[in-house]
C-alpha cells in the first residue's frame, strides 16, 4: 500500500470513528424527547423540537468529522511515531500542484514515507470513552422513566396545561379533560360528517354540531351558555357530557359549570357558519346585451355557464319576451323553456337555439330572454338570473311618397371616404409609385390627405372640436345618434365640392361668422340661413356629451393618428402615413366596441286599481303628503362612554366602563359591525382581565368605527384685525350721517 493511500484510510477511520462518539452521546437525549412527544400525543411542537434536535446533531457530528485534516493527522502521527522525527508535516507538503520544498525536506519526506509503507498500519482513531458514554446512558433512561410514569389526564385537556395538583382534605375544581366536536353538513351540500377534536369550528349554515365532553371530577351539570344570551343544557351519559344543536348563523359560546373552569379553559368559543352562495351564472353567447338581426338569420344560439359552491339544480329556465308594435301599443307574449344542463354538480353549460320562424318573429319585433338558475339548498333553493339579451329586428324604413323630399333636403351630403378606405388608396398608391411621375404622386397623395383631413374634422365634432373650415349646414353632417363609420362597405367616391369647401374654408373659425367672400346674400328667414350664420355642429350636446371619459380618450388618440397620417400623406409619404392610419383604425373599432346601455322595450303594467275603494272617501293607508320635519334619533353616548373608559389603565380614579350596557347596545347594533362576534368576544376578553392592556386596547379599535359622528356646531368667525375694524368703523360713521 502507498504512503498516500495509508494517510487516506487513517484519515477516513479517524472521522468514522469521532462521528461515532458524538451519536452515541446525543442519541439517547434524542429517545427522551421522543417520549416526551409521545406522553403529550405526539405534540406538534414537541415533534418540531425533536426534528430541530435531531438536525442540530447530525450537523454537530458533519463539523467534528471535518476537522479531522492533515494537520491533525501530522500531529496525531509525531505523537505515536518516533519514527516520524517530529517532521510528519512534510508528508501533506507535497500535495500541491508545486512542490516548493528544498532538497532535504523532500529526502526526508521520502524516508518517511518508506517508514510507513515498512512498518505496519498505526492506529490513529480517538479512543472510545466508555464512562461518558455510560454516564449519559444512564442520565438519559432516567429522565425518559420519569417522562413515562409521570401521571398524564385520561384525554388531551383542552388549553393543553398540565393537571391541577390535588390538595389533601379539599375537592378539586372540575377540568375539562376530553372535548369532541361532531360536525354534521346539511345533506344538500355533499359534504362527510367528521369529528374533531376543538371546540371551535367553520361549518356550513344549517349544520348540527354535536358537543362530547369530559370533566375530572365529574359536576353536578353543565351548559353550554350562547353570547346572545341562549343556554344549552349538557346531557349525561356515564362520564361523557353531550348536547346536539343546529347551526344557521354564526355564534360564540362557552362552557359553564356550578364550579368556574380555569381561566383558559372558560374562555369564549367561536363558531363561523357559511352562508350558502347563491349561483353565479355568466352569458357566453350572445356576448352583447343587444343584437341586431342579420340579414337571412334564421335562429339565435345562446351559451351560459353556471357555477354554486355546493350544487345546481337539475334544470334551469329560460325565459322568452317577444315584443311587438311600437310607442304606447306594445304587445307583448312571454313563455318559459326548460333547459338542461350538461357538465358536474357544481358547474353546469346551458346550451340553446332559438328557431325565429317557429316563435314568430318578424320586422320590429323584439325578442328578449334571459336564463334562470336554482341550487339545491334545501328545502329554499336561492335563483340567479341573468341579464335581459335581446334580439333586435329593425323594421323596414318607409319610403316618403308625399313630395316632400325636395323641401326638406336641401343640400347633398358629403361622401366621404372610410379609415379602411384611407388605408387601402395609400396601399394602392403605394404600389403605383413606380409608374407615376413625382408630380402626380404627390398630388394624389396630398388627396388622401384631403380625406384624411375630412374624416378627421368629422369625428372631431363627437368630442365638441371647433371646424377647421367653413360652417356648414347640419344636414351636410352626420348623424349625431352613432359614430361616422361604417368601414364594412362605405362608397369610394369623393365628393369634389366637399374638398372645395373644405380646403377653402381653413381660415373660418369659431368667432368668424362673416360669409365667405363672393358667396350670395342670405334670404330672410330662411333655415339654412340662419344655420350657416349662427349654427355650430359642435355645439350640438348629442354629439359632445353622450360619450363616456373612457370612449372620448379612444376617439381623442385616434384623432392623433389621423392628425399625424394626415400631415404624412400632404407631404407626398403614404408610406409613412400607414402606421399612424392603421393605429387610427384600431382606436375606431374600440370605440365601436365601447360598452352601451340598452333598455328592453315592454309594454307598460300599472298596477290595479281598487274598484272597491274609488269614491269612498277612504283615506286609510295612504302617507301624509307634507314634508314635516322628524326628530332626529338621539345619539347613544354607551359606546362613547366606554371607549373614553379604556383609554387609560384602570387604577382607583379611573371607572371602569359599564360592560353590561356596552353588551345590550352591541347587540343593538348587531347588523352595522363588520365583525359583530368579534365584538363580542372583544367585550367578554376586557371585562374577564381588568387589567389586560392588550385587551382593552383591542376593544377600544373594535368600538372607534362603530362611534357615532359628532354633530357639527356652527364655528365662530375670527376677530378682525386693525384694519377690519378700522373698515367697521368706517361703515358705522357713515351710517350715523
Amino acid at each position: 500500500m502507498s504512503a498516500e493511500t495509508l494517510l487516506r484510510s487513517l484519515r477516513e477511520a479517524a472521522r468514522r470513528r469521532r462521528g461515532s462518539n458524538v451519536l452515541l452521546h446525543a442519541l439517547p437525549w434524542l429517545g427522551v424527547l421522543a417520549t416526551l412527544a409521545w406522553r403529550c400525543d405526539w405534540n406538534a411542537w414537541l415533534l418540531l423540537l425533536l426534528a430541530l434536535a435531531s438536525i442540530t446533531t447530525l450537523w454537530f457530528a458533519w463539523r467534528s468529522m471535518r476537522a479531522i485534516d492533515a494537520r491533525w493527522l501530522a500531529r496525531r502521527l509525531d505523537a505515536t511515531r518516533p519514527d516520524m522525527e517530529d517532521s510528519a508535516a512534510l508528508l501533506f507538503s507535497g500535495d500541491g500542484e508545486q512542490d516548493q520544498s528544498g532538497p532535504l525536506q523532500q529526502l526526508q519526506r521520502a524516508r518517511l514515507q518508506q517508514r510507513l509503507e515498512a512498518h505496519p498500519r498505526p492506529d490513529l482513531r480517538e479512543p472510545w470513552r466508555p464512562r461518558s458514554l455510560l454516564a449519559s446512558v444512564l442520565a438519559a433512561l432516567v429522565a425518559a422513566t420519569v417522562v413515562a410514569l409521570w401521571p398524564a389526564p385520561r384525554g388531551p385537556s383542552a388549553d393543553g396545561s398540565a393537571p391541577a395538583a390535588v390538595v389533601p382534605g379539599k375537592a378539586a375544581a372540575p377540568r375539562l379533560v376530553e372535548q369532541r366536536l361532531g360536525i354534521q353538513p346539511p345533506a344538500y351540500t355533499g359534504l362527510p360528517a367528521r369529528q374533531q377534536t376543538t371546540l371551535e369550528a367553520k361549518v356550513p349554515a344549517g349544520t348540527t354540531l354535536q358537543w362530547t365532553l369530559r370533566f375530572a371530577p365529574t359536576p353536578e351539570s353543565a351548559e353550554l351558555l350562547f353570547h346572545d344570551g341562549r343556554r344549552l343544557p349538557l346531557q349525561r351519559h356515564g362520564d361523557d357530557w353531550t348536547a346536539r344543536m343546529r347551526i344557521d348563523r354564526s355564534t360564540l359560546y362557552r362552557l359553564v359549570l356550578p364550579t368556574p373552569l380555569p381561566a383558559a379553559q372558560a374562555a369564549l368559543h367561536r363558531i363561523d357558519a357559511v352562508a350558502d352562495a347563491p349561483p353565479v351564472l355568466r352569458a357566453l353567447q350572445p356576448d352583447r346585451n343587444l343584437s341586431i338581426r342579420g340579414s337571412g338569420q334564421r335562429s339565435w344560439a345562446l351559451v351560459f355557464e353556471a357555477d354554486d359552491d355546493h350544487g345546481l339544480a337539475t334544470g334551469a329556465r329560460l325565459e322568452l319576451i317577444q315584443t311587438q308594435g311600437g310607442g304606447e301599443n306594445i304587445t307583448t307574449r312571454q313563455r318559459t323553456i326548460a333547459i338542461a344542463g350538461r357538465g358536474s354538480a357544481k358547474h353546469k353549460r346551458y346550451a340553446h337555439t332559438l328557431d325565429l320562424a317557429s316563435l314568430g318573429l318578424v320586422a320590429g319585433d323584439d325578442l328578449i330572454v334571459r336564463l334562470e338558475v336554482a341550487d339545491n339548498r334545501a328545502p329554499q333553493p336561492q335563483h340567479t338570473r341573468s341579464p335581459s339579451f335581446i334580439l333586435r329586428w329593425p323594421p323596414e324604413r318607409a319610403v316618403e311618397s308625399t313630395g316632400m323630399e325636395g323641401l326638406v333636403k336641401q343640400a347633398l351630403p358629403a361622401y366621404l371616404r372610410s379609415q379602411r378606405q384611407i388605408i387601402i388608396d395609400a396601399g394602392a398608391l403605394l404600389a403605383q409609385k413606380r409608374r407615376l411621375d413625382a408630380a402626380a404622386f404627390l398630388k394624389r397623395s396630398d388627396e388622401l390627405g384631403v380625406d384624411q383631413r375630412l374624416l378627421r374634422l368629422r369625428y372631431g365634432q363627437f368630442l365638441g372640436e371647433e371646424s377647421e373650415g367653413a360652417p356648414a349646414l347640419a344636414t351636410n353632417d352626420l348623424p349625431t345618434n352613432d359614430l361616422p363609420t361604417n368601414d364594412a362597405g362605405e362608397s369610394r367616391d369623393t365628393d369634389h365640392a366637399a374638398h372645395a369647401a373644405s380646403q377653402s374654408g381653413n381660415h373660418a373659425g369659431h368667432d368668424d361668422h362673416a360669409p365667405a367672400p363672393g358667396a350670395p346674400p342670405a334670404k330672410f328667414g330662411e333655415a339654412g340661413a340662419v344655420l350657416v350664420e349662427y349654427g355650430h355642429t359642435h355645439d350640438l350636446s348629442e354629439a359632445a356629451t353622450l360619450l363616456d371619459p373612457a370612449t372620448k380618450k379612444l376617439l381623442r388618440a385616434a384623432l392623433d393618428q389621423m392628425w399625424q397620417s394626415e400631415q404624412q400623406l400632404r407631404l407626398g409619404s403614404p408610406d409613412a402615413a400607414l402606421p399612424f392610419a392603421r393605429k387610427a383604425l384600431d382606436f375606431i373599432k374600440q370605440v365601436q366596441q365601447a360598452d352601451r346601455i340598452y333598455l328592453a322595450r315592454t309594454g307598460s303594467e300599472l298596477p290595479p286599481i281598487d274598484e272597491s275603494r274609488r269614491l269612498g272617501g277612504d283615506r286609510s293607508g295612504l302617507g301624509d303628503r307634507r314634508d314635516v320635519l322628524a326628530d332626529a334619533a338621539p345619539v347613544d353616548p354607551v359606546p362613547a362612554a366606554a371607549w373614553r373608559a379604556l383609554q387609560d389603565a384602570p387604577g382607583k380614579d379611573r371607572k371602569a366602563p359599564d360592560y353590561d350596557a356596552l353588551e345590550r347596545w352591541a347587540r343593538a347594533q348587531h347588523a352595522q359591525a363588520s365583525d359583530p362576534l368579534a365584538l363580542f368576544a372583544a367585550i367578554d376578553a376586557a371585562r374577564r382581565d381588568p387589567a389586560c392592556a392588550e385587551c382593552r386596547e383591542r376593544l377600544r379599535q373594535a368600538l372607534w368605527p362603530l362611534l357615532p359622528r359628532p354633530t357639527p356646531a356652527p364655528t365662530q368667525r375670527d376677530r378682525a384685525d386693525n384694519a377690519g375694524r378700522a373698515y367697521l368703523d368706517a361703515l358705522d360713521a357713515g351710517g350715523a350721517r
